[in-house]
């Protein structure tokens, strides 16, 4: 039975979708406030990869300076709207509280910072101003958070800034592929559009890079070039059956979901292949969206899944059914899906071995694989000189992120192969900080 009927209205999008992690009103962040312990060497803040200031606050919005809360966050992180909603804060900050350890209900830090941050965008606060112009521009390929978090602290420092993003809209995969129960459109879009009054960088919508000659362009107008590409479309499995209809790779379903919601069909039946995050938030999108039946297949033990486990508890919660030590041997069907066939695996050695014999097919009339994204090599193979290492992504120096091309800088998921968001605004700062320091050197 569908935990779910489909959904033929806003107002229905809103009790499917509802936040995960809803803002906070003053009041609750008042007390929820009132529970820290500020700890000395704290370890929410040592589990944070902007290493956010976290005590600090907490104790500034427990006191009523929320304009000084939200300097404090978007000092470390220029995401710190979208990062306190898409954060796993329950494996990062609030996973490190010290109430674990007594087995209480860790702080709600995620909240918190997305409660002080949102008061500041709602009131437009204005808490930076750029730095005085030091003659230098540098360009930014892809708008998405590593991009825009490199852009703000480069306007910082004084540099001129264009954005170029082959969409009409800004965040990559902030947008385009966080699920809607974890931050919505308009929070997204709110936060960046803030951070562009605030740092007046200039982005370029619907101008994609895809010559040589439009690379050689940038090169000679720009002092330095951030590559924030992120990643490409699902890799396939290259089995049988997946150009049928019906199947489809999960990045791009997620996108169908955050952009137009209620144009998204969906199977009565839905196998959703793979075990990471994203195959968790396809899962369970599908059964929000009315599937009758979502069954998430994954090659290794459940124990061996990527996702995190709070992931799958939210998937199960919605309905999804879990099958696993199944490997995909084909998609079945003549024109359109009609099932997957199967065979049983087990884990000897790390590696997954098939039990010969075992095959079985499951019926099914939608397919989505969750199996990674490719990497952007045909653009990466329009720069001369540019290494990459071994799975595909950009290598870069770990501490300023330039490429072997000296010109080059890049972050994101074109660099760590796919993290999260809060790992991609990280990188953006530290690579400004390597374009600044190449640019001064080369004076």
């Amino acid at each position: 039975m569908a935990e779910y009927t489909a959904p033929t209205t806003e107002k229905d999008l809103e009790n499917r979708f509802g936040q995960i992690k809803p803002y906070m009103n003053p009041t609750m962040a008042y007390y929820e406030s009132s529970r820290c312990l500020f700890c000395y060497d704290a370890p929410c803040v040592k589990a944070c990869p902007t290493s956010i200031d976290i005590p600090l606050f907490i104790r500034q919005i427990h006191t009523g300076n929320l304009d000084g809360a939200a300097r404090t966050i978007y000092d470390s992180n220029y995401f710190g709207n979208i990062c306190g909603k898409v954060c796993p804060t329950e494996v990062l900050c609030e996973g490190a509280c010290v109430y674990n350890l007594q087995e209480v209900k860790p702080i709600e830090i995620g909240r918190l910072q997305s409660f002080a941050t949102s008061r500041a965008i709602e009131r437009n606060r204005k808490l930076y101003e750029p730095a005085p112009p030091n003659g230098h521009k540098v360009a930014v390929i892809g708008a998405g958070p590593a991009s825009i978090s490199c852009a703000c602290e480069l306007r910082m420092r004084g540099y001129e800034v264009d954005i170029f993003e082959a969409r009409n809209h800004p965040s990559g995969l902030a947008l385009y592929g966080c699920a809607p129960y974890k931050v919505t459109n308009n929070d997204v879009l709110g936060e960046i559009n803030y951070l562009q009054e605030q740092f007046q960088f200039k982005i370029h919508y619907n101008h994609p890079i895809e010559s040589k000659e439009q690379i050689a362009a940038l090169e000679r107008d720009y002092g330095a070039i951030l590559l924030g590409v992120g990643l490409g479309h699902t890799q396939p499995l290259n089995i049988e059956g997946e150009k049928l209809d019906n199947c489809i790779g999960a990045t791009e379903f997620i996108e169908q979901v955050k952009l137009v919601p209620l144009s998204v069909e969906v199977g009565r039946r839905v196998i959703v292949i793979g075990g990471g995050n994203t195959a968790m938030d396809a899962a369970s999108e599908s059964a929000r969206l009315g599937a009758e039946a979502v069954t998430l297949a994954y090659r290794r033990s459940k124990e061996e899944m990527k996702a995190y486990a709070f992931e799958y508890d939210l998937a199960r919660s919605a309905g999804v059914m879990g099958l696993f030590n199944a490997a995909p041997l084909a998609i079945l069907g003549t024109e359109k899906v009609q099932g997957v066939r199967f065979i049983k695996t087990h884990s000897e050695g790390g590696k997954v071995m098939p039990l010969p014999g075992s095959e079985f097919e499951v019926a099914c009339d939608m397919v989505i694989l969750a199996t990674g994204q490719s990497k952007r090599s045909d653009f990466l193979g329009l720069i001369d000189s540019l290494e990459k290492d071994a799975r595909g992504c950009i290598k870069v120096h770990p501490g300023s992120f330039q490429t072997s091309h000296p010109k080059y800088f890049a972050a994101g998921d074109a660099v760590n192969g796919g993290a999260e968001v809060v790992n991609a605004a990280a990188e953006g700062k530290m690579a400004a900080r390597g374009i600044d320091s190449f640019i001064s050197n080369s004076k």
